[in-house]
């Protein structure tokens, strides 16, 4: 019963952590307004981990590879603890355990960037047809942008309604089955 808590726990927090720390990775990555109270927010509650590892892991070529390096070590060690917690032993070959978890990290990075770019995508649908002009829609423009504008320059509206966001969905569907069996390749190598 206490491990079950403690998995919760692991994985209830440090998943959020995980999120933020993702959300900041693009939010500056993608150039998104500073004063946004979104960005606000994210940089507020990520910057205690992620001041200290700018000092060790710098910028490059615009990307803040502290930010995502922090992202991938708090998924790592949500598996790494998920799994311990429920009775996961490890063998000889540490190595290649550490190399698997390494890799489910990555791909559930992956994961929950198609996630995120799919719930952008219906909010902002959404808050089209409702509020158009929200604080978030700047933010939400500067996300969906890149891949709406793929499916916008080869899909015309048809009658005034624009069905990107509907193909976008699904392309990020596809990819999220894709991802799935990945990591569940993965899963049964290691």
């Amino acid at each position: 019963m206490s491990s079950q808590i403690l998995v919760f726990l692991i994985d209830t927090v440090l998943g959020l952590l995980s999120l933020a720390l993702l959300l900041r990775f693009y939010m500056q990555l993608l150039r998104a307004s500073y004063y946004n109270p979104l960005s606000k927010f994210l940089v507020a509650i990520t910057n205690f981990i992620v001041l200290p590892v700018r000092r060790v892991i710098p910028s490059w070529k615009g990307f803040d590879l502290s930010t995502l390096a922090l992202a991938w070590f708090t998924q790592f060690v949500i598996l790494a603890g998920v799994n311990i917690l429920q009775g996961y032993e490890f063998d000889s070959s540490a190595g290649s355990t550490f190399i698997g978890f390494g890799l489910l990290a990555l791909i559930e990075l992956i994961r929950m960037t198609l996630y995120i770019i799919m719930i952008m995508i219906i909010v902002q649908a959404v808050l089209s047809w409702i509020n158009p002009y929200s604080p978030l829609a700047p933010i939400l423009d500067s996300f969906t942008r890149p891949i709406l504008g793929v499916f916008q320059r080869r899909i015309p509206p048809i009658a005034n309604v624009d069905l990107s966001p509907l193909f976008a969905i699904i392309v990020v569907q596809l990819l999220l089955m894709v991802v799935a069996g990945v990591q569940q390749e993965i899963s049964v190598m290691f």
